[in-house]
Parts: structure tokens; sequence; C-alpha cells
């Protein structure tokens, strides 16, 4: 009787990865070559000519009494001293949102929670921030970090935060209008970052899911859905955002009932709603020709309706593959609302004009723009940081 000798099958054994120094990298990607070499210190030499220059203007020369003067201006526009408070609570509100979604879903919300907690740091430390303001400011440190602790440990914590998320814009409008309940503020109060980070959001929240209903009614069969949507988001297309705000100024009075009025700031509203919703159609569109048709025959094998395979199959794989493509329309339209000064409102931009315009601080203009460039760049990098870290917690571009 023959035995057969059996060899064990060996696991393949993947080399250790080379970790690159900082000085490796410096070697191989800025002094390989000749051309490297003198390209490097000419570009060294640029950035330091160029960087010397702004921060000698900056420390020496630049003149921050106009920031220092106008701060609450900027931030918040004409709100009355007396109804700050609510300016505040919805702020409280929003990093209660934060903490507590940093401490269920933790990842990306995690880190902007971090970065949301520096600002505030960074806030206590300026010297021309009144009392007052700074015990707000603690309030949210500690509002935040508490509401984190409570996110690690509440049972169906999921839930709450996707409620609190869903209703954050109706909880922040009651602080901010009152709903008759409170001391009511016009809306004509409404200026600077306060405004601007309020119609962005709007514009962007309310356009997503009517992007998506365009997108898929722009690939129906029913030619009337189908030549309505095209009809649509090409006409918008084509038209400046400006013609847009002046539109609704002069359209929505004409549906509304005699005697009855819609604020300014509404309009402007469902101006960039529908304007954006119109780009991220197109987005939302690409994101659907990508899907190979086998996922659609997949799914209609294991048993799927239309409505389910493209609510349950397509749609998330499209939406994962325009990450980028909607953030980066998400930051245009943020940075768009400048644009409403042309029809009557005062956001972030329209504040610093009026500030260049004081006669006490003409020619400040300089430090001005650099504080609003600031303002801007940082809510910008913002969401474009949020954008890379959820396309690498998703695997976007990876297989």
């Amino acid at each position: 009787m023959m035995h057969t000798e059996i060899t064990p099958t060996k696991s393949k054994v993947l080399p250790p990865e080379k970790k690159q120094t900082i000085f490796g990298w410096t070697k191989k990607n800025l002094f390989n070559s000749w051309f490297n070499v003198i390209l490097t210190f000419v570009s060294l030499f640029i950035i330091f000519i160029v960087l010397k220059g702004t921060l000698t203007w900056v420390v020496t020369n630049a003149d921050w009494e106009v920031i220092r003067a106008n701060y609450q201006l900027f931030m918040v526009g004409q709100f009355s001293e007396e109804e700050i408070w609510r300016v505040w609570s919805a702020l409280l509100y929003l990093t209660l949102l934060f903490g507590l979604s940093a401490g269920v879903w933790k990842g990306t919300i995690r880190q902007l929670s971090f970065l949301l907690t520096g600002i505030y740091v960074i806030h206590l430390a300026l010297p021309f921030l009144s009392g007052h303001t700074k015990i707000w400011l603690l309030s949210n440190i500690v509002t935040l970090f508490a509401s984190y602790v409570i996110g690690l440990k509440i049972p169906k914590g999921k839930m709450i935060g996707i409620g609190g998320w869903l209703f954050s814009i109706i909880v922040i409008v009651f602080f901010l209008q009152g709903f008759g309940i409170l001391p009511s503020v016009k809306t004509s109060m409404w200026n600077g970052l306060l405004l601007t980070v309020i119609l962005s959001a709007v514009a962007i929240v309310g356009s997503f899911p009517i992007g998506i209903l365009l997108a898929l009614g722009r690939t129906s069969k029913l030619p009337i859905i189908k030549y309505f949507c095209i009809a649509y988001i090409e006409f918008i297309r084509g038209i400046p955002l400006i013609t847009v705000f002046f539109s609704m100024q002069i359209l929505i009075p004409l549906f509304l009932p005699e005697g009855f009025t819609v604020a300014n700031i509404i309009r402007v509203m469902i101006g960039a709603t529908l304007f954006t919703a119109a780009y991220m159609a197109e987005n939302v569109r690409g994101g659907l020709q990508s899907i190979p048709k086998g996922q659609f025959e997949a799914a209609k094998t294991i048993g799927l309706s239309s409505i389910q395979s493209i609510f349950l199959i397509i749609l998330p794989q499209a939406l994962r593959a325009v990450i980028p493509a909607i953030v980066g329309q998400s930051i245009s339209m943020f940075k768009d609302t400048s644009l409403v000064a042309i029809v009557g409102l005062v956001d972030l931009l329209g504040i610093a004009q009026t500030v260049k315009s004081n006669p006490a601080f003409l020619g400040h203009h300089m430090e001005v723009y650099l504080f609003v460039a600031l303002v801007y760049w940082v809510i910008a990098y913002a969401m474009s940081y949020s954008s890379r870290r959820l396309e690498e917690t998703l695997g976007v571009g990876k297989r």
C-alpha cells in the first residue's frame, strides 16, 4: 500500500513595504535631475520672495483695527445686541449635532468637530472679543465635548443624529426669525457670514434631492418627463445666476395672492436652490451613466423592481462616483452667494464693501478683502477636506 505524502501549501509572503523618508521623497521628486534641481531652487526663491513680502505687510504694515472694530458686523451683520443670543443658540444647536455625530459616526465628522473646536479656541484667544462672547464660546466647547461623549454611549444614536440634522434648518430659522413665539427679527437684518452660510446651506441641501429627481427624469423613458427635465436643465444652465435672482424678484410676486408677500431672502433661496439643482442633476446623471448595464441586469435577476433597482443598487453607486463633482458644485454655490448684493441682500462680501467705504477706514481695503478671503477659504477647505475623507472611506477610485 502506497502512502502519498501531502506537502503543506505555503502561504505567499508579501515583501515588506518600503517606508520612504522625507529626504528620500525630496531626492526622488525634487532633485532627481539637473533640470529639476534648477527648477526647485528657482521655485523656492520665488516662494521666499512672495512669502517675505506678504508676511512683512501682514505683520508690520497692515492695520487690523478695521477687522477688530467690525468683527461682529462681519459675522452677524445688523443683528441687535438684545437678540444676539438667538444666533448663539442656533450655533449651540449645530455644535451639539456635530459633537453627537462625531461620537456616533466618528471618521470625517469627528475631524470636522476637531476643526470646529480649534476655531472656537482661536476665538477665545482674540483679545477684542467681549466677556459675554467668550462665555458663549466656552459653552459651545463644553457642549461639543459633552455631546461627543454622549454620542459614544447613547443607544440609537444614529437615528437621533439623523433626526437632528433633518430638522436643523427649521430649528435654526426658528431661533433667528421667531415664528411668532419669539420676538420677530426681520430677515433684512440677517447679514454678513450668517446670511452667507444660511443661503448656501439651503441651496445645497435643497438642490440635492431636486437634482437627483431631475437626473432620474432625464433618463426616463416617458417623453413628457424626459423632455421637461432636459428643457429645465439646459435652460437653467444656459443663464447666469444673477438673471435667476432678478427673475425670482419679479416672477414670484406674480404667482402670489394680492396682499401676500414673500421676503427677499426667501426669493433668493428659491432661485439659488433651483439654479444649483440643474448642475446637481448633470453631476448625478454622469454618475448614472458610469454604472455598467450588468448592475441593472443583476438587480432584475434577484427580483428587484425598477424603482428598487434605482434607489437600492444604482443610485448609491452613482452618487459614490460623483462625490468630487457634487462637493465642487457645493463649494461653487457657497462662493456664488456673494452675488446676492445685486438684489439688495448684504452677505459677507457686502459687509466688506460697507466697511471699506466707512470714512474711518478708508484705504484699508486690503485688510478687509484678505480677511474675507480667509473666511471663505476656511469654509471651502473644510468642505473639500470632508469630500476627500468621504472618498477615502468609500474607496472612490479604488477597485
